[in-house]
């Protein structure tokens, strides 16, 4: 009987239990899903964080506009591409820029510098509303700045150069424009979404520190693709801050496809990340 029992549990011991694989093995051991933010914090208003992350917003959007509305007036005012930096050169002024500017402001603010990114992160409640109207309005307020401080430079040139002005080039219509705004924005709040994902920061401690550098090089991409049809907005109040300083007529005829098409561009990319790729409102809770 010794024997046979023994046989048993070699014989089981051939064939142990089978180990779960992929996401499958992924359990909440290691990582428990925070709570969605509130809608209205009042205490925020209290408290010097909530200040300090705005203004780190401005700064962060006076920058960006700054160097970028630059670069673009130094690529038109070139005779040729080819004396220039181009198109390339804009499109890495763009994404370096973001990715420099997300990687200081990060720890702050959470570096949106996009009023586009602050209501996809609203839509998935990382954020509450109060702070998302208060990043809004500052980044808003940091690239008209921007843009100020680059005519205040160069006034004439400035004018007659565009002043990084968003419009649907010509030869594309409208609906052309607002397209490329709506998926030059998914793939950037998508991005943001991936590389900001608090699970996968829970298990790849890398992740946090590299964040900033696929963020920027999505901008980099992006703009590689629709400068040519839209001058890339993918970001209101860029795209805000460069027509309010510029103010001429063709500036404004299209404008509202560079806010329409970046909102709707990153609420489809919450949805998304919240519905398919986390599937958060399918998950049981014990």
């Amino acid at each position: 009987m010794e024997g046979k029992e023994e046989d048993v549990r070699v014989g089981a011991n051939k064939f142990p239990e089978r180990q779960p694989i992929g996401t499958s093995a992924q359990s909440d051991k290691d990582y428990k899903e925070p709570p969605p933010a509130p809608l209205f914090e009042p205490g925020e208003l209290s408290s010097w964080s909530f200040w300090r992350a705005g203004i780190a917003e401005f700064i962060a959007t006076f920058l960006f506009l700054y160097i970028t509305v630059l670069t673009v007036m130094g690529v038109k005012r070139a005779p040729n591409m080819c004396a220039s930096v181009g198109i390339q050169g804009i499109a890495w002024a763009f994404g370096g820029m973001i990715f420099a500017l997300v990687y200081c402001t990060a720890g702050i603010s959470g570096g949106h510098i996009n009023p586009a990114v602050t209501f996809g992160l609203f839509l998935a409640r990382k954020l509450s509303l109060t702070r998302a109207v208060f990043y809004i309005v500052m980044q808003c307020l940091g690239a008209v700045c921007g843009a100020g401080v680059v005519k205040g430079f160069q006034p004439s040139p400035y004018q007659t150069l565009g002043g990084g002005a968003n419009t649907v080039a010509p030869g594309y219509t409208k609906g052309s424009g607002l397209g490329a705004e709506i998926i030059g924005t998914f793939v950037l709040v998508y991005t943001v979404f991936s590389a900001t994902d608090a699970k996968r920061s829970a298990r790849d401690s890398h992740v946090p520190i590299l964040a900033p550098l696929p963020i920027g090089f999505a901008v980099f991409l992006v703009h590689l693709a629709t400068i040519p049809i839209t001058g890339t907005g993918i970001n209101p109040a860029r795209s805000l801050g460069a027509a309010i300083i510029y103010n001429k007529d063709h500036a404004w005829d299209d404008h509202w496809i560079f806010w329409v098409g970046p909102f709707i561009g990153a609420a489809l990319a919450a949805l998304y990340h919240q519905l398919v790729i986390r599937a958060i409102p399918f998950k049981t809770r014990s």
